[in-house]
C-alpha cells in the first residue's frame, strides 16, 4: 500500500466532511475513494470514521491520526521537493575527479565557476590518475572525470577533447626559440609513472622516437619539486605546457612543429548523459580549459587538420 497517498485520501475526507466531495477534489470515483479509506483502516488497524447519511465525523482514534498526517505530508511534500531538485540538478552531490597536471589556476577556476552556476550542488572534487578515475566511473562511485588521451574509454561518454601543445622544461636562465624533438636526444626525461595513464605515457614515447630523441633514461616522477629538481641539475628535461610554473635557474621554450599535444576531456557512464549536474561540469571544465589553460578544441588544431588528411594508420591517440 502506498501509505502516503493513502494518507491524503485521510485528510482529504477529513477537510471535504464527505466521501463524494472528497473523492471529487481528488479526481476518484467515490466507491474508489471509500475502499482506499477502509484499506488504510484495515493497515492501521483502526476506524477513522463514523459514517452517517449526513456525512462523516472522525473518530477519536481517527482525531489522534489526524494530528500526526499533516506534518507527514508536510515532510513528504518537502521530500519530493528535494528529490525534484536534486533530478534537475538543482541540488545535491557530483563525485568528479582530475588529473594532477591540470593546473591549479584550472582546478581553482572550475571549483568556483561550479559553484556559481549551480549554487544548489556541492562539487566534491579530488585527484585521481587516469587509471583510478577508470576503475571509478565503471563502478559509479565517481560521476564524472577529466581523462587525458589516449585512454580506454569504453562505456563511457566523453566531451570535446581540449588540447595545448607541449613544451620542454629545462635547466637554463634564458629563453630562445622552438626545439627540436631531436635534439634533446641522449637526455634523461622525467615523465609521470606508466601505470597512471598507461596509453598516454607510451603515446608520448612513441612520439619523441618518432621524432629522433632517444631519452638516456625515462625516470618516473610526479612531484613537482622532485621533477624540477631532476631538471635544474641540467641531466634531465621534461615536457609541460607553458601554463606550468616555471622554477628559477630553468627555462621553458616550445616545442618544433607541435608534436606533443596534451589532450583531456571530461569522461562520464554513458548512462549519465542527460544527467543535468555531469553537464553542467563538462561545460564549465571546456570554457575553464579554454580561458585557464590556453586549451582549444582538437577539431580546431593545426594538428587535428593534418591528420584529417590519408595517412599511415598507427595505434593509439594522435599527438
Amino acid at each position: 500500500m502506498d501509505l502516503i497517498r493513502h494518507v491524503r485520501y485521510f485528510v482529504a475526507v477529513t477537510e471535504e466532511r464527505h466521501f463524494g466531495r472528497a473523492a471529487a477534489r481528488l479526481g476518484l470515483a467515490q466507491p474508489s475513494l471509500s475502499q482506499r479509506i477502509q484499506r488504510l483502516e484495515k493497515e492501521l488497524g483502526v476506524r477513522l470514521f463514523d459514517r452517517s447519511a449526513r456525512g462523516v465525523d472522525l473518530t477519536e482514534g481517527g482525531r489522534l491520526l489526524l494530528a500526526e498526517a499533516r506534518p507527514l505530508l508536510e515532510r513528504a511534500d518537502g521530500f519530493l521537493a528535494v528529490a525534484g531538485r536534486v533530478r534537475s540538478g538543482a541540488a545535491g552531490v557530483l563525485r568528479a575527479a582530475v588529473p594532477q597536471e591540470l593546473g591549479s589556476a584550472v582546478v581553482a577556476a572550475l571549483v568556483g565557476e561550479f559553484g556559481r552556476r549551480s549554487p544548489g550542488v556541492r562539487l566534491d572534487l579530488c585527484e585521481l590518475s587516469a587509471g583510478d578515475q577508470l576503475d571509478e566511473l565503471l563502478a559509479e562511485t565517481l560521476d564524472a572525470g577529466v581523462l587525458r588521451h589516449p585512454s580506454d574509454v569504453a562505456g563511457l561518454g566523453l566531451g570535446a577533447v581540449m588540447c595545448r601543445p607541449l613544451g620542454v622544461l629545462m635547466a637554463g636562465s634564458t629563453g630562445g626559440g622552438a626545439v627540436e624533438l631531436a635534439a634533446l636526444n641522449g637526455r634523461d626525461l622525467v615523465l609521470f609513472p606508466p601505470e597512471f595513464a598507461p596509453a598516454v605515457h607510451a603515446e608520448i614515447l612513441g612520439s619523441c622516437r618518432r621524432h629522433g630523441f632517444e631519452p638516456g633514461a625515462v625516470i618516473a616522477g610526479r612531484d613537482a619539486a622532485f621533477v624540477d629538481g631532476m631538471v635544474l641539475s641540467g641531466t634531465a628535461v621534461t615536457f609541460a605546457p607553458r601554463a606550468r610554473a616555471v622554477p628559477p635557474g630553468a627555462v621553458w621554450r616550445p616545442l618544433a612543429g607541435a608534436p606533443l599535444m596534451e589532450q583531456v576531456s571530461a569522461a562520464w557512464l554513458r548512462g549519465r548523459r542527460d544527467d543535468p549536474a555531469v553537464r553542467l561540469f563538462t561545460e564549465v571544465l571546456e570554457h575553464v580549459l579554454a580561458e585557464r589553460g590556453d586549451m582549444v578544441p582538437v577539431a580546431e588544431t593545426a594538428v587535428a587538420r593534418r591528420l584529417a588528411r590519408p595517412r599511415p594508420a598507427y595505434d593509439g591517440f594522435p599527438v
